[in-house]
């Protein structure tokens, strides 16, 4: 049985299928303007007043408006979804006075919507149209369109949703971001959201719960000899001595990457002070930030250990990055 040509052609017919995306994104990147200001600031208004989002969309858009749903109710913007076949069976009870909704509909005619639009209007529901015809029916009936449209799709037949989605998904997570900067949304917020898995332990963990400290933290004086502190980690069976002024201040760290650096240059390194080698200015975290900028913090470093320090920048612990996988932190 003979190949398909697009089989044979994969990887070059799937960049044209992401050039096509990138495109279609980069036309709706310059498209973002007032009617977006405007959108982001009826969603502040109306969460401001304590009121709730309500999202709707049938077919690829309603998958879409149900990943806006969930994405806006994890970062505490209280959302609903409307199905719209259920709509006049009942589910138009679900909105309040003061709900604002949010539709959409790459055509803006789907039948299914404009068939429930008299009823959300009735109910003096305001309407944000996501939508990629700013003609359209429901962008007549919306107070603010969103204008997702596209001059291509990606499929080769230009049938398939495709770059429309994207655009749309898009363009819908640009609003829950925007909005989550607009209501000043915290990390700490977002953790009591999220309580579980490694995401929901590393937001709620501070760097106090997960420091090395006492008998598990090598401190030592900057006299120290290399011998002194390979001792000191060796009792605290850590990859790194914080090196300690006699004043209590931060002088450095050596760690057991610096050591073996050392002794490859020189075998006869033992009696030198540790001061000769340490990593001075070392990087370092505060014991009451969340442990989940630890996470970013090391990565960013690529170091394996960070010194934590209180407010007034006096060592307090050590974190190695092996404390947090038995943490379960990354």
């Amino acid at each position: 049985m003979e190949t398909p040509a697009a089989i044979h052609d994969a990887p070059g017919r799937a960049r044209r299928v992401i050039r096509l995306e990138i495109e279609q994104l980069e036309r709706l990147h310059e498209r973002i303007g007032a009617a977006f200001s405007h959108a982001v600031e009826m969603l502040h208004a109306c969460l401001a007043a304590r009121h709730k989002l309500v999202v709707c969309g049938v077919g690829k858009s309603g998958n879409i408006g149900r990943k806006l749903a969930a994405t806006l109710n994890s970062t505490g913007a209280t959302a609903v979804c409307l199905d719209a076949g259920d709509a006049l069976h009942g589910d138009l009870g679900v909105i309040d006075p003061g709900d604002l909704g949010i539709v959409l509909s790459h055509s803006g005619e789907t039948r299914e919507l404009l068939d429930i639009l008299p009823h959300l209007k009735r109910l003096g529901l305001p309407l944000i149209a996501i939508t990629g015809d700013t003609g359209s029916t429901l962008a007549r009936h919306a107070e603010c369109v969103l204008d997702v449209h596209v001059t291509q799709e990606a499929c080769p037949l230009n049938l398939a949703p495709t770059a429309s989605t994207t655009t749309m998904l898009v363009l819908c997570d640009a609003l829950a971001m925007v909005l989550l900067e607009a209501r000043g949304f915290r990390q700490e917020d977002f953790a009591s959201l999220h309580p579980g898995g490694s995401l929901g332990r590393a937001l709620l963990t501070r760097v106090a719960d997960v420091m090395r400290s006492g008998p598990q933290l090598a401190l030592i004086p900057p006299a120290s000899s290399v011998q002194d502190a390979l001792q000191a980690m060796t009792r605290a069976r850590s990859g790194a001595a914080v090196v300690v002024s006699p004043e209590g201040t931060l002088a450095g760290v050596f760690t057991h990457g610096d050591f073996v650096r050392a002794y490859q240059k020189d075998h006869d390194i033992a009696t030198r002070p540790v001061s000769d080698f340490m990593t001075a200015r070392p990087i370092t975290i505060e014991a009451g930030k969340l442990a989940a900028e630890v996470l970013t913090t090391l990565q960013n470093n690529r170091v394996d250990d960070i010194v934590v320090v209180d407010e007034a920048g006096r060592p307090v612990g050590l974190v190695d990055t092996q404390d947090l996988t038995r943490l379960r932190l990354v």
